[in-house]
């Protein structure tokens, strides 16, 4: 008798609905590319185009601003059908906390002027946070934005930027006052067409997710307009930052439960097919019990994680608990990488094999987003 499959409480009819849409449009029209964007290093334009004209991007903005008018889980379905067959260049996760950070703290006019067109594509999002003296703690940032007139003058680098050789419109985090480290940061919403003095550096060359284009950004005297500050009041960023914490970590988290489903479904068929000493080494007492761990540990990280979404969708998921799911559910993806690389033996090794590929992608889970180690310091100050 085998396992019932498992579905997410959070499910209904019209999600089944997108998540067979999503499927098939990931299976036919991305999956055929992913060899092509991580030998590249980056994912075409054209793609991000394609996907908003299929309307999954910002799928939990409301239709007034381009949006799909739906909620978390909607964007959820997305995230868990690329994780699941290891795409990890499609930086849909960036675009989509970038275009929170508009929906949350712009202006009406903001709104207005960039979410549709995030919606449907044709700007690329990504957060121009990290800096090379400065990546957790962000009272460290240095790049600097002077207000000149009606304009803002920004010197300064950022690193580790995802989506960063081909993002369009910057959520970009600048000191407006260098003499108040906590309320001295600002977000300006940056477009980089034409843009004078912007300079992308190289894109970054990584352990694993080599589809993505992580780069450096340079900025020299860049002029932007005034009115791409967030919210048009300086000194809010830290605030702003601090808002959407939650809603970032538990991308990380989901991101990385639906990877740890889709390596133990190919595991699991992998060790049916394979033969040694004359039987399929699924049959061993060894393999068996040790896809009864990794599949009990996900069957773990899946009900947190899917309890976690509920209440996100009804704005109750608290600092604390994101953090949690983020440091668990990503140290428990790196174990349970590892065993489905060990249980394929010398294939797991090999990059033409999805384990192996989600075993690399996997790492950086548990330092981007804030390092598991910060998420460990943010939850003790609530104990």
């Amino acid at each position: 008798m085998s396992m019932k499959p498992y579905e997410s409480p959070w499910m209904d009819d019209d999600l089944r609905m997108l998540r067979e849409a999503v499927s098939r449009y990931v299976e036919t029209e991305m999956l055929p590319k992913d060899a092509r964007w991580r030998a590249q290093h980056h994912v075409d334009r054209e793609t991000w185009r394609d996907v908003g004209a299929a309307g999954f991007l910002l799928m939990d903005v409301p239709a007034e601003y381009g949006g799909g008018g739906g909620d978390f889980r909607h964007e959820a379905v997305l995230y868990e059908e690329l994780a699941r067959r290891g795409i990890s260049g499609f930086g849909q996760g960036v675009h989509s906390i970038a275009a929170h950070y508009v929906l949350n703290y712009g202006t009406e006019e903001q709104k207005h002027r960039w979410l549709p067109r995030m919606a449907r594509g044709e700007l690329i999002g990504a957060i121009a946070m990290t800096e090379p003296g400065a990546g957790s703690d962000l009272k460290g940032i240095r790049t600097r934005a002077v207000r000149d007139g009606d304009e803002y003058v920004v010197n300064g680098s950022k690193i580790f930027i995802t989506n960063g050789s081909i993002a369009t419109i910057l959520m970009l985090v600048v000191r407006t006052d260098p003499g108040d480290r906590s309320r001295g940061l600002s977000i300006l919403m940056v477009e980089t067409e034409g843009l004078k003095g912007y300079r992308v550096g190289r894109v970054l060359d990584k352990m694993g997710m080599t589809a993505q284009d992580t780069s450096e950004l340079y900025f020299e005297d860049v002029r932007v307009p005034a009115d791409t500050l967030l919210g048009l009041v300086e000194g809010k960023g830290m605030h702003q930052l601090m808002g959407d914490l939650p809603y970032e970590r538990l991308t990380i988290a989901l991101g990385g439960v639906a990877a740890m489903e889709g390596a133990v479904a190919e595991t699991a068929k992998y060790v049916r097919e394979r033969k040694a000493f004359g039987h399929a080494i699924g049959e061993f007492q060894n393999t068996r019990f040790r896809l009864a761990e990794i599949v009990t540990i996900t069957r773990v990280a899946r009900t947190f994680v899917d309890k976690c979404i509920e209440q996100l969708v009804k704005g109750e998921l608290d600092t604390e608990t994101a953090a949690m799911a983020k440091w668990w559910v990503t140290d428990m993806q790196q174990q349970v990488m590892d065993e489905c690389v060990q249980l394929h033996g010398g294939y797991g090794y090999m990059n033409e094999y999805l384990v192996c590929r989600m075993f690399a992608d996997s790492r950086v889970q548990r330092i981007y987003g804030g390092t598991n180690e910060i998420m460990k310091e943010l939850i003790s100050r609530s104990v």
